[in-house]
């Protein structure tokens, strides 16, 4: 039987972020099980973009054929609340919260209130909803209307990775995210400086691009703090994995994650976790894995960072902990499978 959908996303495909990642492996897996998928680029700016592109976004999907079954990244998603009351009835929508949009940090309280607005209609029109995790389900069910019975979790996949300890000399500390607000980087470097007594050396990989305000800060901060002989912004780069493979330590502390899918990469490779105790971070990191602070607590983030610096055999227990929990982590055949079968019972 031919299955086919359309599967619409904002901006480029193409970026090396958790979310646009986690898009990339679902095609691929749908293709690799009978799907066929069409790509419907929706234009750049979202969740905010221009009244332009709003609209040609939306004309490009009311042209789609009557029935047609359409995946929608929820970046795109939450703030088309007029196309998707419109279509609800002609189009078979799936709406793919990664993590709803008034959770981002550094929004207003007008903001917050406009985006959870938008998106809590425009999920009213969804047919279904893939999340990325229980906690993004949980948030859905009880802040947006959105019924169990019509959300289906599907974990982000990881990949098996070797978990031979690398021969680093100087502990490796690595912080992979985007160079945004969210993402916590800030925190980090405070905290490196604080435990600047201590042999390491830190790699932080991720797009400097999509936040430039955020990005030039940070590096304002490294220079401030006089931490540039010891801290890379390495920007994105074509191979995180190659990062993680030569790692001792991984520490990120993100202020919000809908799942977080480089703590699950840093399990899989056996790596002890410096993070925050916000938002799903807490299901996917196991306390025998590493260390989980409050949100904005460099003290607490420093703090945890001494002990694994300081205590080998305690980053050793971490990293056994890690590997354990790495080993029984989803694949992403599996994570495209769950999906394949829910929109298998879409009418």
């Amino acid at each position: 039987m031919s299955r086919s959908l359309v599967f619409a996303y904002p901006g480029d495909l193409s970026l090396k972020t958790g979310g646009y990642g986690y898009d990339r492996k679902v095609i691929e897996g749908l293709k690799q099980i009978g799907w066929e998928v069409e790509l419907l680029g929706l234009g750049d700016g979202f969740p905010a973009p221009s009244d332009t592109t709003l609209d040609r976004a939306g004309e490009s999907l009311s042209a789609l054929p009557e029935g047609s079954l359409v995946v929608m990244d929820g970046l795109a998603f939450g703030v088309l609340e007029g196309f998707a009351l419109k279509e609800a009835e002609r189009l078979r929508m799936v709406a793919l919260v990664h993590h709803p949009l008034a959770l981002e940090t550094g929004l207003t309280e007008e903001e917050q209130r406009r985006f959870r607005e938008s998106e809590r209609k425009a999920l009213s029109a969804a047919r279904h909803v893939i999340v990325t995790s229980p906690m993004t389900a949980r948030e859905l069910v009880a802040n947006y209307d959105v019924g169990a019975s019509h959300i289906t979790v599907a974990l982000p996949g990881t990949e098996k990775a070797s978990t031979v300890p690398p021969q680093n000399s100087v502990p490796n500390i690595l912080s992979v995210g985007t160079l945004s607000r969210r993402k916590g980087h800030d925190v980090l470097l405070s905290a490196l400086k604080q435990v600047e007594d201590l042999h390491w050396k830190a790699t932080i990989v991720g797009s400097k691009t999509l936040d430039p305000a955020t990005s030039n800060a940070l590096a304002d901060q490294v220079d401030r703090l006089e931490l540039g002989q010891r801290v890379e912004l390495a920007g994105e780069v074509e191979e995180p994995r190659t990062y993680f493979a030569k790692a001792d330590i991984f520490a990120l502390a993100s202020r919000y994650e809908g799942y977080g899918m480089v703590f699950a990469e840093a399990l899989s490779h056996g790596l002890p976790i410096v993070a925050c105790h916000a938002g799903a971070v807490p299901e996917v990191v196991p306390e025998e894995a590493g260390f989980l602070v409050p949100v904005d607590d460099v003290d607490a983030f420093s703090a945890a960072l001494r002990r694994l610096l300081s205590d080998p055999e305690e980053r050793s227990a971490k990293a056994e902990g890690a590997r354990r929990a790495g080993a029984i982590l989803p694949d992403w055949a599996e994570t495209a499978k769950i999906i394949s079968n829910a929109l298998d019972k879409i009418s």
